[in-house]
């Protein structure tokens, strides 16, 4: 059967007259307006296409932070290349938030600098961030959160992090039985979800199946600074030094690396996040024992699937399922 405008006003909520307007180039109609016009038609699969002027019209913003790290780096790239084989109707813009302040990432998501059609968002777990996050949502965008899951109700692309934290324990504990000794933590600090939960998966852990030979004693925030980490880790190693493991939940390693080489003589089990050129590195050196990596790559593309099939532009399913984290040590590489 046949789509006519009729078909295309009605699905857009918007009149016959308007929908003309969009699809001849007359002018004169709200951006907001043109967009529901072309995700209707879109839907509908009515053949016209868009007029030039239009190209672009769909925006999904995607914001990010910490652009000087290997993760983020990796994750903007992915972002980047899919964005570049997407049709020219949608863009696809990246925006770096300082995470250091909350209110301002707040103002931001709440006051963007252009009209957006869709928001992912990695985002702090702090209140007035997760309560501008919810706040987009109820405009009626789709809003994706994209590592780390502030809102519980809100679709989340990302690995299972408590279950990453339980394996990061199980590897450690598994390959340590036959030798006692105490366990340590670092990551960023209470302020992103997914790192919380990876302390809580790591602890559960060790609390349901630790023998009484392997102590968890302490978790470090180190802002996933390098010079952070070096004196937080050297000091504990200096207190305790009964420490045989490290866990690193967080992104920094290489302040992680830098004193475990330098500690050849003890040298403790260490359990990392994120393949990377520096921690392939450490695996290959001896310095590091597992990594345990959250796949990006995999994270970008669903996250910009989930919010297409949201926006009607797609209808494939995509899967609610966390992303499969991956498990590498220096025989995998």
């Amino acid at each position: 059967m046949k789509v006519t405008l009729k078909d295309v006003a009605r699905q857009a909520g918007v009149g016959t007259a308007t929908v003309e307007r969009v699809l001849n180039d007359r002018g004169g109609v709200r951006p907001e307006t043109v967009e529901k016009v072309f995700l209707a038609a879109r839907r509908l699969e009515y053949r016209q296409s868009l007029p030039v002027v239009h190209r672009g019209l769909v925006r999904i913003e995607v914001i990010l932070v910490r652009p000087e790290t290997s993760f983020y780096s990796r994750l903007n790239r992915a972002f980047e290349r899919i964005a570049a084989s997407l049709d020219d109707s949608i863009t696809v813009h990246r925006t770096f938030v300082r995470e250091n302040e909350p209110a301002q990432f707040a103002r931001y998501i709440a006051n963007p600098t252009a009209r957006r059609s869709a928001l992912i968002v990695v985002a702090p777990d702090h209140a007035d961030v997760v309560t501008s996050v919810r706040k987009a949502a109820g405009l009626g965008i789709p809003v994706v959160q994209i590592m780390t899951r502030p809102a519980p109700e809100l679709p989340y692309v990302g690995i299972d992090n408590y279950a990453a934290g339980r394996t990061a324990a199980y590897y450690m504990s598994g390959m340590l039985a036959q030798r006692p000794g105490s366990f340590v933590a670092l990551c960023h600090s209470g302020a992103y979800e997914n790192h919380k939960e990876r302390i809580r998966g790591f602890s559960s852990y060790l609390s349901e199946n630790g023998s009484n030979e392997h102590r968890f004693i302490e978790v470090m925030f180190d802002l996933d600074d390098e010079h952070n980490a070096m004196e937080l880790l050297q000091a504990a190693l200096l207190r305790e030094p009964g420490i045989i493991g490290v866990y690193s939940a967080g992104g920094d390693n290489k302040g992680v690396a830098r004193v475990l080489e330098a500690n050849k003589a003890r040298r403790p089990f260490w359990v990392g996040h994120e393949l990377t050129e520096q921690t392939q590195h450490y695996l290959r050196h001896g310095i590091m024992s597992i990594v345990l990596d959250q796949a990006p790559e995999v994270q970008a593309r669903r996250s910009i699937d989930l919010a297409l099939n949201r926006l009607g532009l797609i209808e494939v399913e995509v899967s609610a399922e966390p992303v499969r984290f991956l498990t590498i040590t220096s025989e995998n590489l």
